[in-house]
């Protein structure tokens, strides 16, 4: 795990301003954390460099492009083999990188291995995806998932 980098009142406006729009201009910046330009200019590109800052993206509504369904997929793999040539946790964590469904895929402590964050266009296509792609890899033992009914609360922003 990386170390923290240390944050003062002004990198955390900064990054609250950008969280809420990633095209604010340096001037606007400024403005908002009360620097010149060249200032603002300066800070984000040390975010950056830290990695503070890891990118920018342009955040898409996915029901707008037809997928309208979310699901949480839990998947608990099969034990480790003895065979050093086939780790099922490899072999997932390759898969998984594949799948166009899959947008977040977290490893867990507990009764299952991890958690899929899945968007699909709707049941059926949810139903192709489990029986075609997840239950068909060799490394997968079972699955259990929940749908969204309601989204109460959608963030990228982190708190600073």
């Amino acid at each position: 795990m990386e170390a923290a980098i240390e944050l003062d009142a002004i990198d955390r406006r900064i990054l609250r301003a950008l969280q809420q729009d990633g095209r604010l201009t340096y001037d606007t910046l400024a403005g908002e954390a009360g620097l010149s330009s060249s200032a603002v200019l300066r800070r984000v590109r040390r975010l950056e460099e830290a990695g503070v800052i890891a990118g920018y993206v342009a955040l898409v509504a996915p029901a707008r492009i037809g997928l309208g369904l979310t699901a949480y997929i839990n998947v608990r793999l099969e034990k480790q083999t003895d065979n050093p040539l086939r780790n099922p946790r490899d072999l997932f964590r390759a898969a998984v990188q594949t799948w166009p469904e899959v947008v977040e895929c977290a490893a867990l402590t507990g009764e299952m291995d991890y958690l899929l964050r899945v968007l699909v266009q709707d049941m059926q296509h949810y139903a192709r995806f489990i029986s075609d792609t997840l239950l068909m890899h060799p490394s997968v033992q079972d699955c259990k998932t929940s749908f969204v009914l309601e989204r109460l609360k959608n963030t990228t922003a982190v708190p600073v």
